[in-house]
C-alpha cells in the first residue's frame, strides 16, 4: 500500500512524524541552501529502526544541468555526497530538482549535462539508491518544468533508470493541468515514483513555487487526491506545518475511500 507522509524537521524528524501521523518522512541532511557535505545524522539509528519509509531531499542549490562550471561541478559532487549519506540511512530515494540553464543557453546542453552526471556515476559504481528527479515550478529554461522538456530530458537519461517525483504545486505553477498529469508523465517516463502533494498560493501558470495547505490553496484539493490515487505511489506532503496533519488526514480518508 502506498504510504502517506510529510517533509519533517531534520532536528526532530520522528517527533514531527508522530505529531502529523506520517507513515513516511522526507528530510534534508544539510542546509538546503548550502554546499556543505552532509554530516552523519545524530538520529540515524532511530530513523533506520523507526519502520518509516525515508526519503532525502538534496539541497536546492544542486543544478547538474548548469553550463557554469562553478555550479555544475560542485553540484555533481554534492549530489553524490547526499546520495551516499541517504543510502546509508536506508532511504528509498534521493530527490533532486531538474535544474536549469540560463536564458542564453541551449537547453540541449543542460540535458547533456544531466546525461554526463549519470554516466559518471555509473562508471563509479552508481549512486547507491534511486535518484528521483522532481518537476519544478518556474524557469523558462528549466529541465523539468514543462512536460515537453521533461520528455527531452528522459530521452537522454531514461536508460539510467532515474525515478520521477510529481509535485502538484509545481505542476500547477508551471501551467500543467493536474487532471491528466499522472498519465502524461507516465507516457514520457513510464513511471511516477513519488508524489509531492501540495496546494499552491498562486495562480495556474504563475511560475511561483509557494506551497499552501490543501484547504487554503488556489485549486481544488480533490485534484491532489486524484493525482495521489492515480499515481499509486508513496506521497510526501510539503505544506505549512500548522495545517500538515489535516492535509495528511484528508489524503488518508481519500485513500480509504478509493
Amino acid at each position: 500500500m502506498a504510504l502517506i507522509g510529510a517533509h519533517v524537521s531534520s532536528d526532530d524528524p520522528l517527533g514531527h512524524a508522530g505529531q502529523v501521523g506520517a507513515e513516511a518522512v522526507q528530510l534534508f541532511l544539510a542546509d538546503p541552501q548550502g554546499w556543505k557535505k552532509p554530516e552523519p545524522h545524530p538520529l540515524a539509528d532511530d530513523l533506520r529502526a523507526s519502520g518509516l519509509a525515508l526519503y532525502v531531499h538534496a539541497p536546492y542549490l544542486v543544478n547538474v544541468a548548469s553550463t557554469n562550471n562553478r555550479i555544475r561541478i560542485p553540484s555533481r559532487k554534492l549530489l553524490t555526497q547526499h546520495a551516499e549519506a541517504a543510502a546509508g540511512l536506508g532511504a528509498r530515494g534521493l530527490i533532486v530538482h531538474g535544474g536549469h540553464v540560463t536564458a542564453k543557453d541551449d537547453p540541449a546542453v543542460g540535458v547533456a549535462n544531466w546525461r554526463t552526471t549519470f554516466e559518471r556515476a555509473r562508471a563509479e559504481g552508481g549512486f547507491g539508491l534511486p535518484i528521483l528527479i522532481e518537476n519544478t515550478a518556474g524557469g523558462e529554461n528549466a529541465m523539468a518544468r514543462r512536460f515537453d522538456r521533461l520528455a527531452l530530458l528522459w530521452e537522454a537519461v531514461g536508460e539510467f533508470g532515474p525515478g520521477v517525483v510529481l509535485d502538484t504545486c509545481h505542476a500547477h505553477a508551471a501551467g500543467e493541468d493536474l487532471v491528466d498529469a499522472v498519465a502524461r508523465v507516465r507516457a514520457i517516463t513510464g513511471r511516477v515514483d513519488l508524489v509531492h502533494a501540495n496546494n499552491s498560493r498562486d495562480a495556474f501558470g504563475s511560475g511561483a513555487d509557494r506551497h499552501a495547505n490543501f484547504d487554503t490553496g488556489t485549486f481544488d484539493p480533490e485534484l491532489i487526491a486524484a493525482v495521489v490515487r492515480e499515481a499509486g505511489c508513496d506521497v510526501i506532503v510539503e505544506t505549512p506545518v500548522e495545517g500538515q496533519a489535516t492535509d495528511l488526514e484528508f489524503l488518508r480518508k481519500h485513500r480509504a475511500a478509493g
